[in-house]
């Protein structure tokens, strides 16, 4: 006995769909598949959460000094003179950035095996945005499930596909 559905698919083809449908759950919260599909998408899924939850304060806060591009008021960079060349003004700013202790960074890249980069529109306008699935995982998704033991998926069934009588189910985040 397998330990796995095939969904008449070969490997990659496999691999594939269930890394989409995993992230599209992931960003939306929410997918509408077939029962066998949804089964399968919510191992991985689980598996992912229970990632996060586990190492979502896993980190160490460090300061670090950045050169910075000074700009104008439209947002152009200041640019001086010297020795008869055009050349940027940059500044020293003091950042404070999370670092990965090694677990969590196992964990990141764990992740991103699975997670395919996402690109989503940004309201009234043409330009795209990167989501980053992994950080999304860990500050939004996890802190929800941080009291819960497993279970942080949920299949309803809401009937039978009219085309192929295939059972639909919902495959959502509790």
């Amino acid at each position: 006995m397998a330990g796995y559905r095939k969904l008449s698919r070969t490997a990659s083809q496999r691999k594939a769909l269930l890394r989409s449908q995993v992230t599209a759950l992931l960003l939306n919260g929410r997918i509408i598949t077939t029962e066998a599909k949804a089964k399968e998408v919510r191992k991985i899924a689980e598996h992912l959460i229970a990632l996060g939850v586990k190492e979502k304060d896993n980190f160490e806060t460090v300061k670090v000094t950045a050169k910075v591009a000074r700009k104008d008021s439209d947002g152009k960079r200041v640019k001086e003179v010297v020795n008869g060349k055009k050349v940027t003004v940059y500044d020293e700013v003091e950042k404070e950035i999370k670092k990965d202790l090694p677990t969590r960074l196992h964990a990141r890249r764990e992740m991103l095996k699975v997670l395919y980069p996402v690109k989503t529109q940004v309201e009234g306008k043409k330009k795209t945005k990167e989501v980053d699935m992994v950080a999304k995982i860990f500050d939004e998704i996890a802190p929800k499930y941080v009291n819960r033991n497993g279970g942080f998926t949920r299949i309803v069934k809401i009937g039978q596909r009219k085309g192929d009588a295939a059972m639909e189910v919902v495959l959502e985040l509790v």
